[in-house]
């Protein structure tokens, strides 16, 4: 099977035998792909120093099989100036992305919000809100969306002032349920979520805890290496 060029990102690459390498792209109409790069890291290759993260690119492969034959590639622009805190983000987006995205299963819209939120941490003075918001948007696309509107053992909708014990699978609840695991967390930062308005430190912090306690499933008992990074980066810098 020979795919037409396609609008793709590099969410990772290592070394593939002498001159070629492994890549795990995010296509816009494919889902995620991995592919050998053949020859990539000789000289003369017409692929070398294009297959970088967070550099938009078109990309074509072939093959049927679990691992594609990279065939063409193109850049789609400039890398994204994406320097410190902000390429660390842009790296936790992709892990995202690998840890969560089975492959070959199409995502067309978050490929649009991956692209939409590179732009805006290139840009963006903070980067917290824009990994909040691409959290919820990935769980809406995998069939695991947050109920942010209304409490799920009463039905009345979230009040800001209230505080409200979020369980995984359910969503808010009023009361804590017996036994059941739950983090709690203010009604505002639940608006704040729902309306994609996330704002101001505590606001922030409480999202970052609800979006790890909800996610953490996901991701298994392996560590993610971003957060490690993150964790570091932060030692580094005193």
């Amino acid at each position: 099977m020979q795919t037409e060029l396609t609008p793709a990102f590099i969410l990772h690459h290592r070394p593939y035998r002498e001159t070629s390498l492994l890549v795990e792209i995010f296509a816009s109409r494919e889902g995620r792909i991995a592919a050998i790069a053949k020859g990539a890291n000789r000289p003369r290759s017409p692929m070398r120093g294009l297959l970088q993260p967070f550099r938009p690119l078109l990309a074509a492969w072939t093959g049927r099989g679990e691992i594609a034959t990279l065939t063409r590639v193109e850049a789609d622009g400039p890398p994204l100036p994406l320097t410190g805190r902000k390429l660390l983000s842009a790296f936790y987006l992709s892990e995202l992305i690998m840890r969560v995205l089975h492959r070959h299963d199409a995502h067309p819209k978050l490929f649009l919000q991956y692209q939409a939120s590179l732009k805006q941490l290139s840009v963006a003075e903070g980067e917290e809100p824009v990994l909040r918001i691409f959290e919820k948007k990935l769980l809406d696309e995998i069939g695991y969306g947050l109920v942010l509107d209304h409490s799920v053992d009463s039905g009345a909708p979230i009040d800001a002032g209230q505080d409200y014990f979020f369980q995984r699978d359910k969503g808010p609840w009023h009361i804590a349920p017996e036994v059941i695991p739950t983090i709690k967390v203010r009604g505002r930062t639940l608006i704040a979520l729902a309306r994609e308005e996330v704002h101001g430190p505590e606001v922030l912090q409480e999202a970052k805890q609800l979006m790890r306690f909800v996610l953490k499933p996901h991701f298994g008992d392996k560590p993610l290496m971003s957060r490690q990074l993150f964790m570091n980066s932060r030692e580094h810098s005193g």
